[in-house]
């Protein structure tokens, strides 16, 4: 990826000599980190080298009357002012220039600061416009205006006020095995940030649970994106999440699918622990029948901080436990309490984000005999 803006721009931080060298890069650090749990090749799945994000943050800088996007300086003084990113998506990429022309134009760029951009790899496109200041009528009729003149849903979020101009979500296709899901990915929740690597995260998840018997469960869920195909899998799936909104867009998602063997509660992983070992009653979970549940395996996506110590001891208590990691260094602390239980049987890298020192790791842990 060629970038004007490298050395400037604190969006990209690792950008001498190539992608190839910075995926390499990371593959020998992350080698040498796990080297006391697996020792075998760790399979790497790439991205693509430019236009790879689906969603990004921009500031919005004014320059007397003119209209910029900014980031952040790469040594976290001041910022950069940028016309463009090789990050984002091409369908992004293009409408940025034209959404800030008529921001200028029709004179909505009044206490504006952020454009917040989410998109689905077919090009349908939300972008949230942040204002410190109230939205009033004569904005909502030009900002429909905009909106239907690009194609795009516009969000106006100001303090405690949230316009919807349209819609607030797009709906993303993703193929894995010749399957295509279907995901809606609302504004302002989290969302996996590069398509093509998320699709083969998916893959490789599948191809780890695949011919295992029993049920699973899956914590830490989201908004399904990785439950929705595992329920091709498995006789029943039972998926915890804490964000009410994700919950519910995962709720939406199953509809959306076609899939009927998915059960999804709103509780943090402390507080389903102490339900499913009979600690305390919630009545989020009165309509689930633990019981019928088989569970031999689980599935963990856990937020940076990864997890605490009960929650590694729980889930040691299943034959096979998968982990996809978006911090290497939570996962070596809880892989020091796993392996007490279990055997590393797999593990992969998954450049999600390109040009930056971070990196998601996939690990397949299998009970000790």
């Amino acid at each position: 990826m060629d970038c004007k803006y490298f050395g400037e721009c604190g969006a990209c931080r690792v950008y001498e000599n190539g992608y190839e060298f910075q995926l390499n890069q990371k593959l020998e650090l992350n080698k040498e980190r796990f080297s006391s749990f697996y020792s075998d090749e760790i399979s790497v799945f790439k991205s693509p080298e430019s236009h790879y994000r689906s969603r990004s943050e921009f500031k919005v800088w004014h320059v007397e009357d003119t209209l910029h996007y900014a980031m952040n300086h790469i040594d976290k003084k001041g910022i950069v002012l940028v016309d463009e990113c090789p990050q984002v998506n091409i369908d992004i990429a293009n409408l940025m220039p034209k959404l800030l022309k008529l921001i200028e134009d029709e004179k909505i760029g009044f206490k504006l600061f952020g454009a917040d951009f989410l998109s689905s790899s077919s090009g349908e496109i939300v972008v949230s416009l942040l204002y410190h200041r109230k939205l009033d009528e004569q904005w909502q009729e030009v900002a429909t205006k905009i909106s239907k003149q690009l194609g795009i849903y516009i969000i106006g979020r100001s303090r405690k006020q949230k316009v919807i101009i349209g819609q607030d979500f797009i709906t993303e296709s993703l193929n894995v095995n010749n399957i295509t899901y279907k995901f809606n990915h609302i504004e302002n929740s989290f969302t996996q940030p590069n398509p093509r690597v998320n699709e083969q995260m998916m893959l490789w998840a599948i191809k780890n649970f695949s011919n295992l018997d029993g049920d699973l469960l899956e914590l830490y869920c989201g908004a399904g994106n990785f439950t929705i195909p595992f329920a091709n899998l498995f006789n029943k799936v039972l998926a915890t999440e804490i964000s009410k909104s994700s919950i519910n867009a995962a709720k939406d998602n199953m509809r959306l699918n076609g899939v009927e063997n998915i059960e999804f509660v709103r509780m943090s992983v402390e507080d389903f622990v102490e339900a499913l070992d009979g600690i305390r009653e919630f009545t989020r979970m009165k309509d689930i029948d633990i019981k019928t549940y088989n569970i031999k395996s689980v599935f963990v996506d856990p937020p940076r901080s990864g997890m605490d110590e009960a929650s590694c001891e729980f889930v040691s208590r299943y034959e096979n436990i998968l982990y996809i990691s978006c911090n290497p260094e939570t996962l070596l602390r809880d892989l020091e309490l796993l392996s007490r239980t279990h055997t590393v049987a797999d593990m992969a890298l998954f450049d999600q984000f390109p040009y930056t020192d971070h990196v998601e790791m996939g690990v397949k842990l299998v009970k000790k005999v």
